[in-house]
């Protein structure tokens, strides 16, 4: 039954991200322009002067699949799906599209994992205390001013703190990466120069997230405080550490967890834009300048992993979650 289970899960995973690939395919290919005329009339407009444009044009057209019939051009693509082949990148051919991802991957990833679960620990315990103790003065002071954090898009918290810890206070660095990856330097130091590059990027997530996680905790947590279990836990005469942690923290947090797989796309959303504002060499900047340049293929690229990253949050959530709570079980999904 597990493995059944299993199996339908995976097979709706990759319906749903067949069904996302075709429309991002669509979406793309509803542009105006083609990217080759535009790259071309660009450079035209640059004073670069073609004597053959329109052959050019159509030529370059041929070599990347696009005088093809829209049908065509969607086979093609799925094919290339299939064998994890993403194509070329229009305005940097002959590099790949996999290239420029894993250029940029681990950079978006490094800061995503980090500031996420952070942001999930840090606001699920606050959230948990919140409503523990309600009259509490930590309760009047830290509330009211996650509630205003969590209200904030994370783009303008990342230039409130842009403005503070950079140019007024020059703290931290604006943004960007040193090149020191492409020095003698030593691996701790790449390693340092890296952190301190992403502290204000993390930083304005992480706050901002750690709102809403403290708010949504905080709303689970207060049915858990009437609780028949919590009473007869306070009867045996359980410390009252115990009682918050084992029970119910333990039990609240079950929605949170749901939660964090479909908060993955809105914050990597989310994280795309504060990734432009600090020019973080993440997938966000990458996405912009594809945008900019109708650099179609890496466009299709980073989307599709933005829906993948979701729809693998979900499933990995929906099968540990019989796991994580013991009154669901298999049988009865």
């Amino acid at each position: 039954m597990v493995r059944s289970y299993a199996v339908r899960r995976i097979a709706y995973s990759l319906a749903v991200v067949w069904i996302a690939s075709t429309a991002i395919f669509l979406l793309i290919h509803a542009a105006p322009s083609d990217p080759i005329s535009y790259i071309v009339g660009r450079m035209s407009v640059n004073g670069a002067s073609f004597s053959n444009g329109a052959q050019l044009v159509e030529s370059y057209k041929a070599q990347f699949g696009l005088a093809k019939s829209l049908p065509e051009q969607y086979v093609a693509y799925m094919g290339q799906l299939v064998q994890l082949n993403l194509g070329y990148s229009i305005p940097n051919f002959p590099t790949t599209v996999t290239d420029l991802l894993l250029r940029a991957l681990p950079w978006t990833l490094g800061l995503l994992i980090t500031t996420t679960i952070i942001a999930f620990v840090l606001g699920s315990v606050l959230g948990a205390l919140m409503a523990w103790r309600q009259d509490s003065r930590l309760s009047q002071i830290v509330l009211p001013l996650f509630m205003l954090l969590a209200a904030i898009p994370y783009y303008l918290l990342a230039l409130g703190l842009l403005y503070v810890f950079a140019y007024t206070l020059h703290w931290l660095p604006t943004g960007g990466v040193s090149n020191i990856m492409s020095t003698n330097a030593s691996p701790l130091d790449a390693v340092l120069d890296a952190a301190v590059h992403s502290i204000l990027p993390g930083l304005s997530v992480i706050l901002a997230a750690t709102g809403f996680w403290m708010l949504s905790m905080r709303s689970a947590m207060i049915p858990v405080l009437g609780s028949d279990y919590l009473l007869l836990a306070e009867a045996k005469g359980l410390s009252e550490r115990r009682i918050f942690f084992r029970y119910a923290l333990r039990n609240a947090l079950l929605p949170q967890v749901t939660g964090l797989a479909i908060a993955l796309g809105s914050v990597l959303a989310g994280q795309v834009l504060v990734e432009v504002v600090f020019s973080y060499p993440g997938l966000g900047r990458l996405l912009v300048n594809a945008v900019s340049g109708r650099d179609y293929p890496v466009v299709q690229g980073i989307t599709l992993i933005l829906v993948v990253t979701v729809t693998l949050g979900v499933l990995i959530v929906d099968l540990l979650y019989p796991r994580i709570d013991p009154r669901i079980s298999y049988e009865q999904q």
